[in-house]
């Protein structure tokens, strides 16, 4: 009898381990060193898999809560105001358009999740302004697995703008692949904004919806006026 409750012992041992342990394999054991709590558990949401007897990475809707609690932080449009350095009467030709979603690449980690929709631990705000004779521009890309970021500002004139467009192509973006325990590269249809100059493409991550599409129709049709006037 004592060595059935021995064995049980053992087992609920076992259990209560790997419930509060998460399954890390050794490439995301290697990638959590030096990162802050959130920054690990963005990895361990896009590379641990839900598993039995093993602790949950976080959810979904969880990680878009860390996005959103991430944004709130920071009014992006009156940073992009003063990183431009111009009065806000200035830059009122049209309204401003506000651009944000995941970036998807070779250096972020890409997720469908279970949810169906895709996601990435990289994030990107865009701000674009409008003045009688230049457009202004500021971004803010940055990730949510380590404290990397960077901060673009541009202006051009509108007769150096070749085009202003949504494009969709095929890029190779890095996922974690569980079966090999390792990140791979896989392919991904992505929808980006583009601003085209000679001899430069500049790119916005988006969302798709209606805003974003009469955006762009609203600066195809002012560009033609500025280029036609």
């Amino acid at each position: 009898m004592e060595i059935f409750i021995v064995i049980a012992a053992i087992i609920a041992v076992w259990v209560w381990w790997k419930m509060t342990h998460y399954n890390d394999s050794d490439w995301v054991k290697n990638r959590i060193k030096g990162r802050n709590d959130d920054q690990v558990a963005v990895i361990r949401y896009f590379c641990n898999e839900s598993a039995c007897l093993s602790k949950q990475p976080i959810s979904d809707q969880e990680y878009d809560s860390m996005i959103a609690s991430f944004l709130s932080k920071t009014d992006y449009k009156q940073k992009a105001i003063n990183k431009i350095g111009l009065d806000e009467s200035e830059i009122s030709e049209i309204e401003p358009v506000h651009f944000e979603g995941f970036v998807y690449d070779k250096q972020s980690l890409y997720k469908k999740g279970d949810d169906g929709r895709d996601r990435s631990s990289k994030y990107q705000v865009t701000w674009i302004f409008f003045s009688a004779t230049e457009v202004y521009l500021y971004q803010n890309t940055f990730n949510m697995d380590e404290d990397g970021k960077r901060e673009r500002t541009e202006e051009y004139f509108y007769k150096d703008i070749t085009n202003f467009s949504t494009i969709s192509e095929t890029e190779e973006v890095a996922a974690y692949d569980p079966i090999q325990a390792k990140g791979v590269l896989i392919n991904k249809d992505t929808t980006k904004f583009s601003l085209v100059v000679p001899g430069e493409k500049l790119f916005c991550s988006l969302q798709q919806n209606e805003y974003t599409e009469n955006s762009v129709k609203g600066m195809k049709a002012m560009l033609r006026e500025k280029k036609n006037a």
